[in-house]
């Protein structure tokens, strides 16, 4: 799985001071996690990925939704972690939750965008969506400490 790949947030970092560009905690985080180990599996590679990073998109890269998601997140105030995901990779996601509510959770047929709350499979786009017009996003993304409250 080594073409399991990050990407950045599209927002360039703060300046300091000394007007030298500072690594955002997301970069930083990023770059960590995703060091390769040749015997771990895809499955626990996408496991251990998922519990370092509070919030954390799987997508393809060419997904539409996927920016949609990290603008909703950015726009709260919370920078996620997004993973692009080759085909073959996709297959290696957790099995998501069985929707508790008309909202639904991951359909099947189009596994991709994903994203994680706190390690918790919130589902795609519509999901996302739904809970942010709930209003428990917010206090979802205070809890796990992707957002100061």
């Amino acid at each position: 799985m080594q073409s399991l790949r990050s990407c950045s947030t599209d927002i360039p970092p703060p300046l300091s001071s000394s007007s030298i560009p500072m690594m955002t905690t997301t970069t930083a985080l990023t770059g960590a996690a995703l060091s390769f180990d040749e015997e771990e599996s895809t499955e626990a590679r996408i496991r251990r990925l998922i519990s370092e990073h509070p919030v954390i998109i799987f997508s393809r890269s060419s997904c539409c939704m996927c920016h949609v998601m990290k603008k909703l997140l950015v726009t709260i105030g919370v920078h996620p972690t997004i993973i692009q995901l080759d085909d073959h990779e996709i297959a290696s996601l957790p099995p998501p939750p069985p929707p508790a509510t008309g909202h639904g959770g991951i359909s099947s047929r189009n596994p991709v965008p994903v994203v994680f709350i706190g390690g918790s499979c919130v589902g795609g786009l519509k999901s996302l969506v739904a809970l942010h017009l709930s209003g428990h996003l917010i206090p979802k993304l205070v809890e796990v400490g992707a957002l100061w409250g």
